[in-house]
């Protein structure tokens, strides 16, 4: 445990950081998996708004640092080529 107040103050941040990062990150993974469970029920129009959503939940999760540009960029690829493969 810290014994400056610096640090305390440090760790309480940290705290504060980590929630809001996991919280990020599980919306995101919340919508992929609701996306892929409308491409494996073949749900095709729902599955165009999903793949809308969980494209600017990845992008969130970028833009706050949770994930890696290339990560994000990555998902969202893995993603379109699983929508396409479906609609064809």
């Amino acid at each position: 445990m810290p014994n400056i107040k610096s640090a305390k103050k440090r760790v309480k941040i940290i705290e504060k950081k980590t929630l809001r990062n996991s919280m990020i990150k599980s919306a995101y993974k919340t919508t992929i998996k609701k996306f892929e469970q409308a491409i494996e029920d073949k749900k095709m129009d729902e599955a165009k708004v999903l793949f809308s959503e969980a494209t600017r939940k990845i992008d969130q999760a970028c833009s706050k640092g949770v994930i890696v540009k290339n990560t994000a960029a990555r998902k969202k690829s893995a993603l379109s080529k699983k929508l396409n493969a479906a609609t064809n």
